[in-house]
């Protein structure tokens, strides 16, 4: 990225593209997201549940009320079910419109951030380029947009509503109307979160908007309207939910989900400092690309709009999320766009004169991984014939890790090369090795997370008449890849397994264990690896028969 006074601003080959292909990072993206998205199934257990949800719902006939395991599903609203049930509407059940709608979602956020670095930065376009290209290339934020889940859709919910805030280059007012539609949609995707990512910059207006600054009363008023008309909307779909749903799921849905989520967390609870040490892998790979920490450390006062409307809208998000008990790092996902824009309009700052001859600032840590992978996956096979790596693991993946160890050195090869335009080289070999890591994956472990023959054999003995139990957590991972029509029991105890199989003589139970014994495997039904133990399915009454002898 380059200064827009340098005279060397369109000297790479994107540089003097651009005018005329200004959006080409969109059909690249699109085009790794379709290869990735495609290579293997559904993950367990993030997207089977979200499938699973929908496809309950679409048995139940419910348009309001989420189901999962046969029972009402409190812990997120209906807008990404809504969506996914249009498309089975359309064209039937299946998971190829759950897939292109998540990278159709992609995009979309690609898009939106585009367009808010265009708002925030008009004196310079390619910071809005710059904020897609390293948007599209963070690593964790591409695996995660390939997983059926809520957090892409609230990103673009996000985007949308904070592009409605931000101060237009001809002074418009905000379009409060529309982030009204905006902060809607994004409470029907998942609650109540939505007034975190987006309430905190709006209440922090004045230190970035002059309009906020010279009209506080009408900033307040007119937003604190907006934010009234999107809840009423939520609020709505909840009582009509809680009203369809029952007692129980009317507490739980209207209490428990926030309540629990922010106080005392009954998942992922994590403690206050959680987040920081992730920030780098949240970034990655731009995070070994030294050149960034110098152009952030650059800043100096005072600060821009732009500027200050990302640390009003980055830094009282992350202490917010930081506080809350429950953490996961996918909760942060709709900040990644402002992360991106943040490294392009700090990049951006930073004058190449500085540093044009110093190799330190090169991406040379970034290719230096890169160079170790390669050789990592080059001798694989021979590390695992030698002994050398006994876990199993390594020697699935050795069977195809040659060529993608080639790969990953020509990777090496094209980031330390000295060569300019060092931005759109990170994105590009960025986007290149998340693609093959995820192919190199779906080639060799995959079959490991691949839950479609069980589910299939789940599904006959239910068409036989047989019960199903799952020992420890059911989260669904079998409902949608089998097209279970009957809810699979979850016990929790010996005790409560033993019971279970007394009920149901002819059930069958899926469990986990951390070994198998070929004795074990010649009584189950069916076994298969799964996360570095297994999993198997068990007659219930064998099962029983066998506990002393501390399979699970």
């Amino acid at each position: 990225m380059n200064f827009p006074d340098s005279q060397a601003l369109r000297t790479t080959p994107y540089e003097r593209l651009a005018p005329y292909l200004p959006w080409a990072w969109l059909p690249l993206w699109i085009a790794a997201a379709l290869v990735a998205i495609f290579q293997h199934g559904p993950m367990p257990m993030y997207s089977t549940r979200t499938l699973s949800v929908a496809w309950e719902m679409w048995t139940h006939h419910s348009v309001l009320v989420p189901y999962l395991n046969g029972l009402p599903y409190s812990d997120k609203p209906p807008l990404l079910l809504w969506l996914i049930q249009l498309g089975w509407a359309i064209g039937g059940v299946g998971d190829v419109w759950p897939r292109l709608l998540e990278v159709a979602l992609g995009a979309l956020q690609l898009v939106l951030a585009w367009r808010l670095a265009r708002r925030l930065f008009p004196q310079n376009p390619l910071i809005a380029h710059g904020t897609a290209w390293i948007l599209l290339a963070l690593t964790y934020g591409f695996l995660f947009g390939l997983q059926v889940m809520y957090e892409v859709l609230l990103a673009d919910c996000v985007l949308a509503a904070l592009l409605c805030l931000a101060p237009s280059a001809n002074g418009q007012p905000p379009q409060l109307g529309r982030f009204a539609l905006a902060l809607s949609l994004g409470l029907l995707t998942k609650g109540p979160v939505m007034l975190l990512h987006v309430g905190l910059p709006w209440l922090l207006g004045p230190l970035w908007s002059e309009c906020a600054h010279n009209h506080a009363r009408r900033w307040y008023v007119r937003g604190g309207a907006a934010c009234a008309v999107a809840c009423a909307v939520l609020l709505t779909w909840a009582l009509l939910a809680a009203w369809s749903g029952g007692v129980a799921y009317r507490h739980t849905l209207l209490v428990h989900q926030t309540a629990g989520r922010v106080v005392d967390a009954f998942a992922h609870a994590q403690p206050f400092w959680w987040y920081l040490p992730l920030l780098p892998v949240l970034v990655f790979p731009f995070a070994l690309w030294p050149r960034i920490w110098l152009a952030l450390a650059s800043w100096r006062h005072p600060l821009e709009p732009g500027v200050r409307f990302l640390l009003a809208w980055l830094v009282p998000v992350f202490l917010a999320f930081s506080m809350i008990s429950g953490k996961q790092a996918y909760y942060l996902l709709p900040e990644f766009a402002g992360f991106a824009m943040l490294i392009a309009a700090s990049l951006a700052r930073l004058s190449l004169q500085e540093t044009r001859n110093s190799r330190w600032w090169s991406p040379w840590p970034l290719a230096l991984l890169l160079a170790l992978a390669g050789v990592a996956l080059m001798a694989m096979d021979g590390l695992v014939a030698h002994g050398h790596l006994a876990d199993p693991m390594y020697a699935t993946l050795a069977t195809h890790s040659r060529p993608f160890g080639a790969l990953y050195l020509l990777l090496a090869l094209a980031l330390a090369l000295p060569r300019r335009g060092e931005l759109y080289r990170v994105a590009g070999v960025g986007l290149l090795a998340v693609v093959a890591a995820n192919g190199l994956f779906s080639m060799t472990l995959w079959p490991a997370y691949d839950f479609t023959p069980v589910a299939r054999l789940l599904a006959t003995a239910q068409q036989q008449g047989r019960a199903v139990a799952n020992f420890e957590s059911n989260d669904g991972q079998y409902t949608f890849l089998g097209r279970l029509t009957e809810p699979v029991a979850s016990v929790h105890s010996l005790h409560a397994l033993s019971e279970w199989a007394r009920q149901h003589p002819e059930g069958l139970v899926i469990i986990y264990p951390r070994r198998l014994s070929d004795a074990d495997r010649a009584q189950a039904i069916y076994t298969q690896p799964f996360r570095g133990i297994s999993l198997a399915v068990w007659p219930a009454q064998a099962l029983v028969q066998a506990l002393p002898q501390e399979i699970l």
